[in-house]
């Protein structure tokens, strides 16, 4: 199993393709509405473009209309690492994977969207890989 925190920035930047890098490494943004998976309703499971881990269920994927893939809720909750980000001079909660550390996107809450846990999951579709398959 490879450890992602002795990967180097060069090797980060050999894996990845330039925008990639940018979003997933650079905590970067992808333009709205572009992404692959914004509107897709595929059945499978999203994983980390940087490492593999599966982050994401279509089954908890919702259409929040925002411009990028919304989630409420992660696959299980130690897939992802959420921290306080100041950014932008504003405080939001930055996604992460918690496996290899590539930003993913931010998530918000109490924007009351008919879901089970009132949480946007707000992740750049360049972050995702999808793997059609049914979810159990």
């Amino acid at each position: 199993m490879t450890d992602f925190k002795l990967i180097t920035d060069a090797q980060w930047r050999e894996r990845l393709s330039a925008e990639e890098y940018r979003v997933l490494r650079q905590a970067g943004t992808e333009a709205p509405h572009v992404g692959e998976y914004t509107s897709t309703t595929t059945e499978g499971v999203y994983s980390c473009k940087a490492c593999g881990e599966e982050l994401f269920r279509s089954t908890e994927k919702f259409d929040s209309h925002c411009g990028w893939p919304s989630f409420f809720s992660p696959k299980d909750s130690d897939r992802v690492i959420e921290r306080e980000d100041h950014s932008l001079g504003m405080t939001r909660t930055e996604v992460l994977c918690a496996s290899c550390g590539s930003h993913l996107g931010h998530v918000f809450a109490g924007e009351g969207y008919a879901t089970p846990t009132d949480l946007r999951y707000c992740i750049n579709s360049i972050c995702l890989t999808l793997e059609e398959k049914p979810v159990d």
